[in-house]
């Protein structure tokens, strides 16, 4: 058998466009149109992150009490994270433990990209600790927190051009905590800001591999989570657990 690295990339990005173009073609209630296109790109996040990362539909909490709104995408922590909450189907993530949330919709246009702001901001205004890291020969400082990638993820663009002029002034509206750093338009392109200035790409061949391999190099950059401190936690409890 002989392999093709080209065509195994081609055929990563034609499979989740694939996915969205049928959920949106197949599906007439929006909530299952929703439903189905967020399972695709969770779906390929899943499968493709390495396992140390995982990726699911969530609410975030921080040790004051605070939730996020519902997040379409929360990637976080697997390794290192000491709880995640699971009932009836619905996952609490604590907010040390997340690197990354997106939203996920059918088109890209300036009402989903301030929606999108608003839900990452959500996440990004939350409480988060950071313990001294001990080991073998004494104590590491505690890690500084490290910045929560935002982004938007769909299948289609209602401007046109589809990545233009448009697209950059919706990014650069909002606060900055709702900064989005990175997404994909699957049929059109990419988009990847830093600082506050973005490269749209919407001429790149196959957007969703471009954009996988883009999230997964910032993910290696901010290497792990910082060590949550349980304690700030368990004082919602009656008892507390002793030093």
């Amino acid at each position: 058998m002989t392999f093709s690295l080209p065509q195994l990339l081609r055929g990563l990005h034609d499979d989740i466009q694939t996915k969205l173009d049928i959920s949106r073609r197949s599906f007439g209630h929006p909530g299952t149109k929703g439903d189905a296109t967020e399972s695709a790109w969770l779906e390929m996040l899943q499968t493709y992150l390495p396992q140390r990362y995982q990726a699911t539909s969530a609410h975030v909490v921080d040790s004051h009490g605070q939730f996020s709104d519902q997040i379409d995408v929360v990637v976080f922590d697997r390794q290192y994270s000491p709880f995640i909450f699971r009932y009836l189907q619905q996952t609490v993530v604590p907010a040390e433990s997340v690197y990354a949330v997106f939203e996920a919709k059918q088109s890209i246009n300036a009402t989903q990209v301030q929606y999108a702001q608003e839900k990452v901001a959500s996440v990004r205004k939350l409480h988060r600790t950071s313990l001294p890291i001990p080991h073998a020969g004494g104590t590491y400082p505690a890690k500084a927190l490290q910045h929560i990638l935002g982004g938007l993820l769909t299948l289609e663009s209602d401007w046109r051009p589809a990545l233009g002029a448009s697209l950059q002034t919706a990014l650069s509206a909002g606060t900055l905590d709702g900064r989005l750093d990175l997404g994909c338009v699957a049929a059109h392109g990419v988009f990847s800001c830093d600082s506050g200035d973005c490269t749209v790409l919407s001429s790149i061949e196959k957007p969703a591999t471009a954009f996988l391999f883009d999230l997964i190099a910032r993910l290696q950059e901010m290497a792990t989570v910082p060590m949550i401190d349980v304690r700030a936690y368990a004082n919602w409890l009656d008892v507390s657990i002793p030093d």
